[in-house]
């Protein structure tokens, strides 16, 4: 089964479009997990134990593993172990490079590391990123759109008939020959998001930025979903994981978790 195929499988038996983003921040997490040796790893396990069935999808971005060394890669490989099959596990890593490189990369997501699907920045072209879409059963979300204040400063330049996020929306219909590549969008770009789909009606479609960055639900998910209500993930980490600084921190983001996967399927339905 291809990436795609499969993400939406996993949508449809889950009934869920929600990904919990494990961006997991030290200064944030209840103050008891610090006495522990692997704090983040200690905070995601509970996470996982209590989102699992919730989530479709986890992302974790791999600056706030990275950020701590060899201490963080360990926390990062152990925190994949612990995310049952059924679920989607998404490396947030924004990678982009050279083929050479964009290999290297591509052995570290998908062999040493057992991802199913890796962000990518496809300014470098077809074969930065080329490595990744070998497996058909690996996924990519290219960056499109994203959602900070600096997306303005290039993803909106025109030659006079497509902006750049159009034509990375284009490109990516077009490398999607193995049904495994998908888009990044920024929730908080829903004006757009219905241009993008126009220009790839199939592809998945990624959305960060509801919750703490201010993407507005109803809008992304009424202009993400494709023709058969399906096609996307709404991604959502610090909206959910800090809700209690305390003992039943993990209770408090399930009660996140659950709020926020209804919501996108009363918005989807239409209700």
């Amino acid at each position: 089964m291809t990436f795609n195929d499969r993400l939406r499988a996993i949508c449809q038996k889950k009934n869920s479009h929600l990904s919990v983003g494990l961006d997991v921040d030290m200064d944030r997490i209840p103050g008891f997990l610090l006495d522990f040796e692997a704090p983040i790893l200690e905070f995601n396990k509970s996470i996982i134990h209590a989102t699992a069935d919730v989530a479709a999808a986890f992302k974790l971005n791999t600056a706030f593993y990275e950020a701590y060394s060899v201490q963080g890669w360990r926390s990062l490989k152990k925190t994949l172990d612990l995310i049952p099959d059924g679920v989607i596990k998404i490396a947030d890593a924004k990678r982009g490079d050279v083929a050479h490189s964009a290999e290297k990369y591509r052995d570290a997501f998908f062999k040493e590391l057992p991802f199913d699907a890796v962000t990518l920045n496809p300014l470098l072209g077809y074969d930065s990123i080329a490595p990744f879409l070998e497996d058909e059963t690996r996924g990519v979300f290219l960056l499109c759109l994203t959602s900070n204040e600096g997306a303005k400063d290039f993803q909106f330049f025109s030659d006079g008939s497509r902006t750049l996020f159009e034509k990375i929306a284009e490109k990516a219909v077009e490398w999607n020959t193995n049904h495994n590549v998908g888009l990044v969008v920024g929730a908080t770009q829903s004006d757009y998001l219905k241009q993008v789909r126009a220009i790839a009606p199939d592809l998945p479609i990624l959305l960060p930025g509801v919750g703490a960055q201010g993407g507005d639900l109803q809008a992304a998910v009424l202009e993400a979903k494709d023709p058969s209500g399906s096609g996307f993930l709404v991604n959502s980490s610090r909206g959910i994981l800090y809700d209690a600084d305390n003992y039943e921190f993990a209770q408090a983001a399930r009660k996140k978790a659950l709020a926020l996967r209804d919501a996108i399927n009363t918005i989807k339905k239409g209700r």
